[in-house]
């Protein structure tokens, strides 16, 4: 009843524009929320444009002008020019070495890169066979080292803008040939680059003088970004051996370069400015073209001759396997030719050089050609050490007056030692003992220092004075050439001995102490066990062995031609140079290169004048003697001695080494027999063209350089860039 008499609700008003039924102010939360998310949409779409608006702003406005520059230097690249290497000429301008011109076969990747797949395959397989190559050896030339795909030796190391070169020094047929027809090979570019030349003035040679270039490498490329040297980039040629090796900072010049615009995808549009390449300069050098011809020739055809003997110890030909000849000047220790056997042909690095070549300069069957061995090359002296020996002696208790018995043979403990073909003289002195070339003498001067102060065979610290003289006239060092790679030849003496025992005695004592086999000699395993055991000591056959340049000891030809120079020039040693002066592509002379003294051997002069003597005796009534009949000695005073190492297991080294007031000629021809008997005849002739000898007459202006004396004058380069010799006063001599 209550329920009937309550008020019943009336209907509501709805809010205008809301739904029906909905009450004004009752808006809905989903609507709500929804309205909010569009307003911060907005705020953050409005952010956005402000930021890209403030960034525009800095870009175009703030830093406008320094973008536009980057972007400008982003469409420029460069590209290297090479410049051309400078001449190696002799002491009279001659030309050593020098520049021709190649055809090189280059493909432009740029314009490659816009052909079609199959175009791009044909124009690689056209070019290929027309430069005898595999179309894949030219793909992987074009790959730019360091990317994906490059293979080490074939890539391209130099400017991705410029073309790559796939073919060099190609016969001139093949490079018209195409060059002649550009439709059938797009892309490929033909023109004439610069490689090196070698005249060969006199027909010579110089193959290990000279040396060699070859491309630059990626460490060496490294090294000069990270020392800021700009003479050095991806595609220089840098010199790896001799002479193009030592002075090759002044040969190789400044590259230049030439600039072009390319667009956003690399593509080149054109040139935009060049800087030229700065030439290299020129090096004189002391070589003298027409003596070197005739130390080479005389040197080949005393090897050919050697070859054709027959040994009558080893009962069969001399193998003649190397020799070598240097000429120094006596008093600047200037080098005045220097040759080698084997040697090679310089021409095989130009425009690069094959595989099979390259096995065959590192192979011992062909003689290992790549090694120099005036310089590099180490061989016991012989009888060549005893004028040293000899000094030695006569400044330590020795007298010119002392006589000692130059008997068959001297007996060392257990052993017989042997003169020469057992030969006995009697009791001499040490010029008589030079002249014939005494072992027995030498022998008991060696062993009569060792009992005296070095009997204590495992004394490293006993006083030697044979070994202190060997050292003193620049022995067991290197001389200091201006070339790279020389050997520091060996002193056996007591310290290195015990130091060759230290290295080499697990490897000894190994093969000792194990069962011998059949693989190891007698002479080996016997060796080895008494090697294991004391194989530090020196004893006297070594000393006795030291005396006359046998045993462990060893020399370069220049070492004994350095040496024998000191003895002409009263003591003085040089370090021997063959640059001579640097001078620019205008013919200015940037720098003289002078010798260089590297010590001084103290010797009375008494000792040097009595040594000077006993040596021209070797050449007048001694064992050079027979060799030299008819010579105009007293004309032209040579002094000599004679030397025929033995080496265990091979023929002897024969040698000659010998000086005048001027020079000094050293000989060697390794497993070739006697010293006079074998290099005598070619160190006569080489004698016989540095004084222009005909017979028993002196002809100066037949002598093979001008005034007979070396000039101390350089070249004359002329306007046109031709090169003259020295001017040569009335006198005879050049002048400066």
């Amino acid at each position: 009843m209550s329920e009937q008499l309550g008020r019943v609700p009336g209907p509501r008003h709805p809010r205008p524009g809301g739904p029906p039924g909905a009450v004004p102010g009752d808006e809905p939360r989903a609507q709500r929320t929804s309205r909010l998310r569009i307003i911060v949409i907005q705020a953050l779409v409005l952010a956005l444009f402000a930021t890209l608006l403030v960034r525009l702003y800095y870009l175009q406005v703030v830093h406008g002008e320094a973008y536009h520059a980057q972007a400008a230097s982003q469409s420029v690249r460069d590209v290297v020019t090479q410049p051309s290497r400078g001449l190696i000429v002799d002491d009279q301008g001659r030309t050593l070495v020098a520049n021709r011109l190649a055809w090189v076969i280059s493909v432009d990747r740029t314009l490659l890169g816009k052909l079609g797949s199959a175009d791009r395959a044909t124009v690689l397989e056209r070019v290929a066979d027309a430069t005898s190559q595999r179309a894949s050896r030219i793909e992987k030339m074009l790959v730019d080292c360091g990317t994906s795909g490059a293979v080490a030796g074939l890539c391209w190391n130099g400017s991705p803008y410029q073309a790559v070169p796939v073919a060099t020094d190609v016969k001139r047929a093949v490079a018209l040939e195409i060059s002649e027809q550009p439709e059938d090979y797009p892309s490929v570019v033909v023109e004439q680059q610069s490689v090196r030349s070698y005249p060969s003035p006199f027909g010579v040679n110089l193959a290990h003088v000279l040396g060699y270039t070859s491309a630059v490498t990626s460490d060496e490329l490294d090294t000069a970004t990270e020392d800021n040297d700009t003479s050095v980039d991806a595609s220089s040629v840098l010199g790896r051996a001799g002479l193009e090796k030592e002075y090759d900072e002044w040969l190789r010049g400044l590259p230049g370069t030439s600039s072009v615009t390319v667009d956003s995808q690399g593509r080149v549009l054109g040139e935009s400015g060049e800087e030229e390449a700065r030439p290299g300069d020129t090096l004189v050098t002391s070589i003298d073209a027409k003596v070197q011809s005739v130390v080479e020739k005389q040197l080949a055809s005393t090897i050919a001759e050697a070859r054709r003997t027959f040994d009558t110890v080893t009962k069969k030909n001399y193998v003649a396997d190397s020799g070598s000849v240097v000429v120094l000047e006596a008093d600047t220790g200037r080098v005045v030719a220097m040759a080698s056997q084997p040697t090679y042909d310089p021409e095989v690095w130009a425009g690069g050089i094959t595989e099979k070549q390259l096995r065959r300069l590192y192979s011992e069957a062909a003689g290992t050609p790549l090694l120099a061995r005036a310089t590099q090359g180490q061989f016991a002296p012989g009888s060549t050490w005893k004028p040293f020996m000899s000094a030695g002696a006569l400044t330590h208790g020795y007298s010119t007056d002392t006589q000692l018995n130059c008997s068959s043979s001297f007996r060392v403990g257990n052993r017989d030692f042997k003169n020469y073909e057992s030969g006995a003289y009697g009791f001499i002195g040490f010029a008589r003992a030079l002249e014939v070339s005494c072992n027995t003498f030498f022998y008991r001067v060696g062993y009569h220092f060792w009992e005296k102060y070095g009997s204590d065979e495992g004394d490293v610290t006993a006083q030697d004075p044979l070994v202190s003289e060997a050292k003193a006239f620049g022995f067991g060092e290197a001389t200091g050439v201006d070339l790279p790679g020389e050997a520091s030849g060996r002193i056996a003496d007591r310290r290195w001995k015990r130091a060759y025992w230290k290295s080499m005695r697990s490897y000894y004592c190994g093969i000792a102490r194990k069962p011998q086999t059949r693989s190891t000699s007698d002479f080996l395993y016997q060796f080895a066990s008494e090697f294991c055991v004391d194989g530090y000591a020196y004893r006297a056959g070594d000393a006795a062995n030291f005396a006359i340049g046998q045993g462990d000891t060893l020399v370069t030809p220049l070492q004994l031609a350095r040496a024998y120079a000191a003895l002409a020039n009263g003591g003085t040693l040089f370090a021997p140079r063959i640059g001579k002066a640097i001078v620019g592509s205008d013919g200015t002379v940037i720098r003289r290169i002078r010798p260089k003294v590297v010590g001084t051997v103290d010797l009375p002069q008494k000792v040097l004048g009595y040594l000077d003597t006993a040596l021209s005796g070797v050449t007048r009534q001694g064992t050079m003697s027979w060799r030299m009949t008819g010579f105009p000695l007293d004309d032209v005073n040579i002094r000599s001695k004679t030397g025929s190492a033995e080496v265990y297991g091979k023929q002897s080294t024969s040698w000659v080494a010998s000086y005048s007031d001027d020079y000094v000629v050293v000989m060697m021809v390794s497993q070739g027999g006697t010293g006079s008997g074998t290099s005598g005849p070619a160190v006569r002739k080489i004698w016989e063209a540095l004084y222009g000898v005909d017979g028993e007459d002196v002809d100066t202006d037949a002598a093979a350089i001008p005034g007979v004396v070396q000039s101390e004058g350089l070249p004359v380069f002329t306007d046109d860039g031709s090169i003259l010799p020295p001017r040569v006063a009335s006198s005879g001599k050049a002048s400066s």
